[in-house]
């Protein structure tokens, strides 16, 4: 469970930080993002799920990132 929390604020940090870094450049990429066909965003999406689920297994099975 304590890995689930923390993965979760994890998560959380990365998300904020374009909030916070950079606001304005943000919304303009955002304002940008509405003008994207949905399919367009939907390839992206699959394809950051896809390389995050590549670095979880390459992270927990294959011994990289291991200490």
């Amino acid at each position: 469970m304590a890995d689930l929390v923390t993965i979760i604020g994890l998560i959380l940090v990365l998300e904020g930080l374009p909030y916070f870094a950079f606001p304005k450049t943000f919304k303009a990429w955002v304002a940008r993002m509405l003008e994207f066909p949905e399919s367009r965003l939907r390839v992206f999406g699959l394809i950051s799920m896809g390389f995050g689920l590549i670095l979880i297994y390459l992270a927990r099975h294959s011994g990289w990132l291991a200490g």
